[in-house]
């Protein structure tokens, strides 16, 4: 029996789970270079700010993770239709699109995290 709180939630086969998944991995490969530069230009400083440099080690493992997440829902996103179930929320057009253009802006955001660490130096300098 649908009720209207059943409608508001996320369905597992929705494509939104992999892409959060993969903007927290991309913060995750982002905190060792960008954290620090986010925290000083918010005003926060503290001697503690160096440790986040021990997640350093942890980065190729999150851009691994990011890139895998964002695969995963591009294939969710751009699948054919033959392959949506008739309720799903791919059987819709404005769904579709609507996901298509969260995926490309999200991955848009991912891609800029994961490559903090090369374009902050840029601006820095």
């Amino acid at each position: 029996m649908n009720t209207e709180a059943d409608d508001k939630t996320l369905k597992a086969d929705s494509p939104a789970w992999p892409m959060v998944g993969g903007v927290l991995a991309a913060i995750g490969a982002s905190l060792c270079c960008a954290g620090p530069f986010v925290l000083l230009m918010l005003g926060i400083s503290g001697s503690w700010i160096s440790t986040l440099a021990a997640f350093d080690p942890f980065r190729p493992y999150f851009i691994v993770l990011v890139v895998g997440l964002f695969l995963w829902a591009g294939w969710k996103v751009y699948r054919p239709l033959g392959q949506c179930r008739p309720d799903g929320f791919c059987s819709v057009a404005d769904n579709r699109r609507r996901y298509r253009m969260v995926f490309w802006l999200t991955s848009l955001i991912a891609a800029m995290l994961v490559s903090s660490p090369y374009w902050l130096v840029w601006l820095m300098a």
